[in-house]
């Protein structure tokens, strides 16, 4: 048995169903597996070349099977080019069969994790609606909340994936606003019923989920962590840019709040300071500290802040490149978000139709 999650375009929470899929089919199946055949971000692994998702899921669920198994081909700069050029079809075929293959043998049913819309990876023959056809998967759509725009990216990756005679499941919207849930949840249903798909969940949108941690900054900063370590899963909902007078601060301050500032600004930092030092965290609660132009704050500043548990890091650029750099960042998941896990696992067994899937995929395999 398998199945295969494909989106209608980057950022729609296709990594995040799967999770949420993965952690719930796992409890009606013996053994469950994982895949990413085609992957764009990767990370270099025993001198291999391997998506981050296929990493985090090994990470996540601890699977036992070689990563090479779980994402067989990753892209690399010049790698399109370079097929034009000079590659073949049949090369990156035989890969995937073998991967796949080698995981069919440990486990009864398989997840296959796509990239992107159904065409992402025509430029090399590899799309998504091509390796579903070429692994014998059912599609599963994820597609991000509304209404108009939703349904019609959806039928536009039903035609690519009924070019390759890829049958297609049914639909799960993502992110729907919790003010508008009810109304869009009955009407998705009704417009996709109209054009004979089946919806199998439609999930809230939950802002925690698409909120950095300290550490996810970190790591896509390129920044250096000065002190704080016990505070890297702090999730960041804002951040202000320390370009108010001192005593103003406390004014912007509302939450888990980063506050990206010059190192040597440090009446503003102490002005922050000031909620941990009266024991009004909870008001003014400052997620971390990103101390920007490549400058620490005073020895006595940073004996402060690290007695008080923020993370304090330091990035070269300037604060408004910084907090621009931030605002266009899309964040991934990563295997230390705990409580962000759980809070998927908890949306797709509530929101998803599991048992649906589960039934449509045994029955087609039966």
């Amino acid at each position: 048995m398998n199945v295969y999650i494909a989106a209608t375009r980057q950022n729609d929470g296709k990594t995040m169903v799967s999770l949420g899929l993965l952690s719930a089919l796992r409890k009606r199946v013996k053994s469950i597996g994982y895949i990413k055949p085609v992957g764009q971000h990767y990370q270099m692994i025993g001198g291999r070349m391997i998506d981050k998702d296929a990493v985090l899921m090994k990470k996540i669920f601890g699977f036992k099977s070689n990563l090479s198994y779980m994402s067989p081909i990753a892209i690399p700069g010049g790698f399109t080019e370079n097929y034009i050029l000079r590659g073949k079809q049949s090369v990156l075929i035989n890969k995937v069969k073998r991967a796949y293959n080698n995981l069919a043998k440990e486990h009864d049913f398989i997840l296959i994790e796509g990239t992107g819309h159904a065409g992402v990876g025509s430029i090399f023959d590899m799309s998504n609606s091509e390796v579903a056809s070429l692994l014998g998967a059912k599609v599963i759509i994820v597609s991000c909340g509304g209404i108009g725009r939703p349904i019609d990216e959806i039928m536009l990756n039903r035609a690519k994936f009924d070019i390759q005679g890829v049958e297609i499941l049914g639909v799960i919207v993502n992110k729907v606003r919790k003010d508008k849930y009810d109304k869009i949840n009955s009407l998705i249903r009704k417009g996709l019923a109209k054009k004979n798909m089946e919806v199998l969940g439609v999930i809230p949108f939950e802002e925690v989920l698409s909120n950095p941690t300290i550490a996810e900054l970190l790591e896509d900063l390129d920044a250096k962590l000065i002190c704080g370590k016990k505070g890297l899963n702090n999730v960041v909902e804002r951040f202000v840019i320390g370009d108010v007078v001192a005593h103003e601060a406390l004014e912007h301050l509302a939450g888990g709040t980063l506050l990206i500032v010059p190192g040597n600004r440090e009446d503003f930092i102490f002005s922050v300071l000031s909620g941990w030092v009266l024991g009004t965290t909870k008001r003014y609660h400052i997620s971390g500290i990103i101390a920007t132009y490549g400058k620490k704050p005073p020895k006595k500043v940073i004996e402060i802040i690290e007695r008080a548990n923020i993370p304090l890091c330091v990035v070269k650029e300037d604060s408004f490149s910084t907090a621009r750099e931030i605002s266009n960042m899309i964040f991934k998941l990563r295997a230390e978000d705990k409580e962000k896990i759980k809070k998927i696992e908890v949306l797709i067994e509530k929101y998803v139709d599991v048992d649906k899937i589960f039934n449509m995929v045994s029955k087609r395999k039966g």
